[in-house]
């Protein structure tokens, strides 16, 4: 694989101290919004640690300001995800495989699959500015990394049809009622609270923790797997579609979709 420029490498950024990886999505000037190449990042930085017995823990976060608006429109029009080895599902595939403790840090918004991957986090806290979104349907798409099936099942059905089918964001307090986010903290102290509690987990004995883990996620591993690939299938179908082209379109040209010829 050829390695990512050092700009781009500048985008993510890793550290590892007492066990604990911590990785930054550190693109505020693009509202942290994720490339392929970022992406590839992510994928190598869990697929790393889960190979290394000295990370116990990761961490994932981004800014007290931002967490990630999600994909980098121009980008991901540029190069869409139209194989299961591109790097966004390298990256879903190495985070809903992970076998060690992942904790989240969310401020500010986090769309998209700045949402969607943070149901395969195990501890996620929450700044009080946090927002939340899956907005894919008004993209013309269908959702990504297993939310059409795990969401639901947080959440159950009416609540996760209300998130899904019209996506819009939702608050940080929803998304505690909600389940999906253990705490909501001040935005200057949720990476702090994040480390603290990847400390603590990178004390405990590491086969507890990850057998534990394995435990509580047996029963959907499989599901989650098959429904990632079903949903990948079909969102690189849909992105050749009317619905996603004008949508991306109108993105491109600052002005709202119209699918009512559709």
């Amino acid at each position: 694989m050829t390695s990512p420029n050092p700009a781009t490498r500048a985008e993510i950024l890793t550290h590892t101290e007492t066990g604990v990886l911590t990785i930054t999505i550190n693109r505020l000037d693009k509202k942290n919004s994720i490339t392929a190449a970022m992406y590839s990042m992510l994928a190598d930085a869990f697929e790393a640690a889960r190979d290394d017995a000295a990370v116990r823990a990761v961490v994932i976060q981004g800014h007290e300001t931002i967490f990630s608006a999600g994909n980098d429109i121009g980008d991901f029009l540029n190069t869409p995800p139209s194989t299961p080895e591109a790097p966004v599902f390298r990256f879903l595939r190495a985070i809903s495989t992970f076998a060690k403790p992942v904790v989240a840090s969310v401020c500010g918004p986090a769309v998209g699959i700045g949402t969607t991957l943070l149901l395969h986090c195990d501890l996620i806290y929450a700044g009080d500015n946090a927002a939340f979104a899956m907005p894919f349907v008004n993209l013309g798409l269908c959702p990504e990394a297993a939310s059409s099936l795990l969401v639901p099942q947080l959440m159950g059905y009416p609540r996760a049809a209300e998130l899904l089918l019209l996506g819009e964001p939702f608050t940080a307090e929803t998304a505690l009622e909600f389940g999906l986010i253990n705490r909501i903290v001040p935005p200057a102290e949720a990476n702090a609270l994040a480390q603290k509690q990847a400390q603590k987990l990178a004390t405990k004995p590491p086969t507890a923790l990850m057998e534990t883990k394995r435990l509580m996620k047996k029963g959907q591993v499989a599901q989650v797997a098959e429904r990632m690939a079903e949903e990948g299938a079909s969102f690189g179908r849909m992105l050749t579609e009317p619905a996603a082209r004008e949508a991306f379109t109108a993105f491109m040209e600052k002005r709202r979709p119209d699918f009512s010829k559709l």
